[in-house]
């Protein structure tokens, strides 16, 4: 199940003054897996050029969390940002900053993009039960965090986007995977897509 984009428009003014917003944003537009935004470090954030590499991710298995590498060798990946991603993260990162002074000594440098209040890295399972209650917050159907993950998928195509680059922007290791998965989230994208290609072709004549 995914939200309507109304309904993720009304999740995420909802949580806007979370202090984890930009990660809602990321999740919501680019598709990141719960464990690759929470393994993320600002070395590997690039806010000139506006990108992201993946090369990590944390995982929660039997309650104990892990830090690894992507499940495959396409997980490993440099995501483009857009502007309005760059900015939630420039503002998230000055909010960190903050938090630093404020913690002093007790800062845990983990060098994560997206910490506890004190620096220390996130659990996984944390960041699903606070999107839980966000959802809740906003008054919104309840669906699954990593379906914020299929519904960028969906934007991504209602929006023109190519299958491949979809799938190369998720990670998926091979396009047959994001086709199977994806095209039928909208039906309205390839009623779209057609409409858009026949209005191509310039006619002085149009058949009822």
């Amino acid at each position: 199940m995914v939200w309507r984009p109304d309904q993720l428009g009304q999740f995420l003014d909802h949580a806007a003054e979370d202090r984890l917003y930009a990660l809602w944003h990321l999740y919501a537009f680019r598709g990141l897996r719960r464990g690759e935004a929470c393994g993320l470090e600002w070395p590997e954030v690039d806010l000139t050029g506006g990108s992201i590499a993946v090369v990590r991710q944390r995982i929660t298995i039997a309650g104990v969390v892990y830090e690894d590498t992507p499940k495959s060798d396409a997980g490993e990946r440099v995501i483009a940002l857009d502007e309005d991603s760059v900015a939630a993260l420039r503002a998230h990162r000055l909010v960190q900053r903050k938090d630093r002074m404020a913690a002093g000594s007790a800062w845990v440098d983990s060098g994560k993009v997206f910490c506890a209040e004190n620096g220390s890295p996130l659990d996984p399972s944390d960041i699903s039960d606070r999107f839980e209650d966000l959802t809740v917050g906003a008054g919104l159907p309840p669906i699954r965090l990593h379906d914020l993950r299929h519904g960028a998928a969906s934007l991504m195509l209602a929006a023109g986007v190519s299958m491949k680059t979809v799938q190369e922007t998720l990670g998926h290791s091979n396009i047959a995977l994001t086709a199977n998965t994806y095209t039928s989230v909208y039906p309205e994208v390839a009623t779209a897509a057609a409409e858009a290609t026949a209005r191509m072709v310039p006619r002085a004549r149009r058949d009822a």
